[in-house]
């Protein structure tokens, strides 16, 4: 699935499809240490927010720690809202300014959405409601909103292989890894991760760790009995 510039509605997959992506990227790198950090880069869950106008919802962040942060709240009654700025974005320069938020219905309108758009810290505005993507109509001579670079890999399974894989630093010569990545994101995109399916996942990353050194000079960790415990909690976080 290709991304336009600047990005269209359907470009984005059904939210449920995107949100178990986006999970799936939170879980394969969750990291204990990272969980006590107030500020962070990566994916990961972000427990209750108050992103849409629809009270205490359960977001998904992904920070690439330069130049591109996105948030997903999944707000309730199979709606959702994403929000975010990448650098690629010429939204903020746009004259006059763009109202992101034109024609977006109530719930999509909270407080802390508001104050961001306030602040300049967001400059792409997606909702989902009633099965589709929707957002504010761009000016014709606009050329990027920032969805492309700051969410493009997970517009497809591929992709999202591709960007687990190099989060892992797997190549072409990591025999398994390819089929280990794909194997996580279609559980995760049927919903039907278990602890098994973690346990067997985070077990390969292991043995490719290991038998390639790709953290070298320093040892691979096998996940600990907490920490799957953990991630097997967050991949059942709908």
């Amino acid at each position: 699935m290709k991304i336009h510039r600047p990005g269209r509605p359907e470009d984005l997959p059904e939210v449920s499809v995107l949100w178990a992506r986006w999970a799936a990227l939170a879980v394969a790198t969750w990291d204990a240490e990272e969980e006590k950090e107030r500020f962070r880069h990566g994916y990961w869950f972000d427990g209750s927010v108050s992103g849409s106008g629809s009270g205490s919802d359960v977001a998904l962040r992904y920070d690439d720690g330069a130049c591109s942060r996105w948030v997903l709240i999944r707000a309730g009654g199979g709606r959702a809202v994403l929000f975010g700025q990448d650098d690629s974005s010429k939204v903020a320069q746009y004259e006059p300014p763009i109202d992101l938020l034109a024609g977006a219905p109530r719930w999509v309108r909270g407080e802390r959405l508001h104050d961001l758009l306030e602040q300049g810290r967001v400059e792409c505005v997606y909702w989902f409601e009633d099965g589709s993507w929707h957002r504010a109509p761009y000016p014709d001579d606009l050329h990027d909103d920032g969805l492309d670079c700051g969410l493009g890999h997970l517009a497809s399974r591929e992709l999202a292989v591709d960007a687990i894989c190099a989060l892992f630093e797997f190549d072409e010569d990591c025999e398994g890894a390819v089929e280990a990545c794909e194997q996580f994101f279609e559980h995760a995109e049927r919903g039907t991760v278990t602890d098994q399916v973690v346990r067997s996942f985070a077990d390969e990353v292991f043995r490719i760790q290991t038998e390639y050194e790709l953290l070298w000079p320093k040892a691979p960790v096998a996940r600990s009995e907490s920490d799957l415990a953990a991630m097997t909690a967050l991949a059942r976080r709908r």
